[in-house]
């Protein structure tokens, strides 16, 4: 029991200090009225974002109608109480676990007006390699993609970590770009699909190169 509560009380403390820390940042957002101009007409969309980068764009898009994917590890556990607290609907799974059922559940999310938020190269990488899922759900659902890089002036990278995740530093300067909206033809066969997983995953690293560079 006592193990349990220091738990809780450790990924309390964790989840507000990382809402505090993001408070702090001075965020420029570069081509961000592609998002504005879809949230106008009541277009939901699926947002990708690599995986080492996260902490910015989950929090850019906080209070939201967004559902996230999330794994079931215990890092999971505290980003699902990060993700809580900013009003995300958080569903658990990863590509290797439970991820055809979570898969399914994000399309069906977005079938029904949420836009979905994903990391494309999680929950263990390869990093900055993109896996299927957010194509997918796109083209399932005809629904727009939109990539975002994340750039940090300054920052802890945390080396040891597959993703070499990137904590930002209190009051440093951060970009987010964003690509226009991409739209995946249902009708594509697998060959066409896997074709267009790799041009967003072409056009996303180029995104984050730009954000770095804004820096």
């Amino acid at each position: 029991m006592k193990k349990k509560v220091l738990q809780f009380l450790g990924n309390t403390i964790v989840k507000y200090l990382v809402n505090v820390l993001c408070k702090t940042i001075k965020i420029n957002e570069i081509n961000k009225e592609s998002i504005h101009a879809l949230e106008r007409d009541e277009q939901n969309y699926v947002l990708a974002f690599w995986h080492g980068t996260m902490l910015l764009p989950w929090y850019l898009f906080r209070n939201k109608n967004l559902s996230a994917i999330v794994s079931k590890s215990k890092d999971g556990e505290i980003l699902t109480k990060v993700l809580k607290m900013w009003n995300y609907d958080v569903q658990r799974g990863s590509s290797n676990k439970a991820g055809k059922e979570v898969l399914n559940n994000l399309i069906e999310k977005a079938n029904n007006k949420y836009s979905v938020a994903i990391t494309p190269d999680g929950p263990k990488g390869p990093a900055k390699q993109m896996k299927a899922g957010a194509v997918i759900i796109a083209k399932k659902t005809n629904v727009p993609l939109v990539l975002v890089g994340i750039g940090f002036k300054k920052k802890k990278i945390l080396s040891k970590s597959w993703d070499k995740f990137q904590i930002p530093n209190l009051f440093t300067k951060a970009y987010a770009v964003y690509s226009k909206p991409i739209f995946i033809d249902r009708n594509l066969s697998y060959e066409e699909t896997d074709a267009k997983i790799k041009e967003a995953e072409k056009e996303l690293n180029y995104l984050q190169k730009q954000a770095e560079q804004y820096c």
